[in-house]
């Protein structure tokens, strides 16, 4: 028997007599009139764009038809010459890089490989405007956790049909099975005297490019 059985043993029989407890499931499910900013929000792209661009992200805006400019302009400006990409990203999205480097990650790019991408581009699942939080969940487009931790740039694609108000929305669309990963921001971290370091955690580098009107 493993330690993990081992343990799980153990309490099991520990709780075994212990009686039912009722988990309140009373938590908000949508967000309220006023959200964040006490006042009604019409324009969630937009709120969604301030939110991120708080967090010290670059912030772009495409049309449906200029995405690819958009993303081969960033990759130039970013110096991007090997830029890993996730199963099932749109290929309409790719097709400003011509002088990139594509990686694709399937099958799965080695870890040493994956770290010395400069980049790595992908969609999104869902995004927060209250919060400017943006979620990945694995699904196509979006890759593993790896590929948006290891390499020191991120540019995501965030479509405004993806965008919802506020956490709840969110959590009400997402699968708790899923490895949900939340960014809000490149990867920041500080320490007791509140000096900032950046890309501990994952990229130090975010672009957000979100399409649509």
């Amino acid at each position: 028997m493993s330690a993990r059985e081992t343990i799980l043993r153990r309490i099991r029989a520990a709780v075994a007599d212990a009686p039912e407890v009722a988990v309140p499931r009373d938590y908000r499910t949508a967000s309220g009139a006023g959200g964040l900013g006490g006042s009604a929000v019409q324009d969630l792209p937009g709120l969604f764009a301030e939110r991120v661009d708080d967090y010290r992200a670059t912030v772009l805006r495409a049309g449906p038809g200029e995405v690819a400019g958009v993303v081969a302009e960033r990759a130039a400006a970013r110096g991007v010459e090997r830029l890993a990409v996730p199963p099932g990203l749109p290929e309409e999205w790719l097709a400003g890089l011509c002088d990139v480097r594509l990686l694709r990650d399937d099958p799965p790019l080695a870890n040493d490989e994956l770290d010395r991408a400069h980049g790595v581009i992908t969609g999104c699942a869902v995004a927060v405007a209250e919060t400017g939080t943006i979620v990945l969940d694995g699904g196509p487009g979006q890759g593993r956790r790896a590929l948006t931790l290891l390499p020191d740039y991120h540019l995501c694609v965030v479509p405004a049909g993806h965008i919802v108000r506020g956490v709840p929305e969110a959590v009400a669309l997402l699968d708790p099975r899923r490895p949900l990963t939340w960014i809000s921001g490149p990867s920041a971290t500080s320490d007791i005297e509140l000096d900032r370091v950046e890309g501990v955690h994952g990229p130090r580098v975010l672009d957000v490019v979100i399409v649509g009107n």
